[in-house]
């Protein structure tokens, strides 16, 4: 998939403390509607080697999981490289890759969901100073796609 070429300021916006409203689907490939809420808390850090990397951790205390995303900005591509990794396995994931137009992020990458593969895409959209939003995303064949996990973030003052 084509992605927007992005500036290594994409993610300002996210450093600081926010309190996290997570919708992620209970079952997927099943048509569901069927969520499950549950709070978390997002710490963004600061940059390190000049801006090119970013990294963060999100906790989800109900869940007994926290997770770190480290974000790597490919100066020649301008483009953002996202990985995740969680305390319940101790894997880094594969990337997502993308960026920014406006307040709209695009990341796309590959990946497998319960040992099939799958397309994932995340969408970030900066909806003011003191709130954002993150989706992720599953398709099968890159044209259909299953919405599966749902933040809001809002900042703690």
């Amino acid at each position: 998939m084509p992605t927007p070429r992005a500036d290594v300021h994409d993610f300002d916006f996210l450093k600081g403390i926010w309190s996290v409203a997570n919708r992620r689907l209970k079952v997927r490939w099943k048509e569901s509607h069927d969520w499950d809420e549950f709070p978390g808390t997002h710490f963004g850090h600061a940059d390190h080697l000049g801006g090119i990397v970013n990294v963060d951790e999100m906790a989800f205390p109900s869940k007994g999981f926290s997770g770190w995303s480290v974000r790597i900005f490919d100066l020649e591509q301008r483009r953002w490289a996202i990985y995740w990794v969680d305390s319940r396995s101790g894997t880094l994931f594969p990337p997502v890759f993308g960026g920014f137009q406006g307040d709209r992020g695009e990341f796309y990458g590959d990946d497998h969901d319960d040992g099939r593969p799958v397309k994932v895409q995340f969408l970030w959209t900066r909806l003011a100073p003191d709130a954002a939003s993150w989706e992720q995303s599953f398709s099968l064949d890159g044209k259909v796609w299953e919405k599966n996990w749902v933040m809001r973030f809002t900042r703690i003052a």
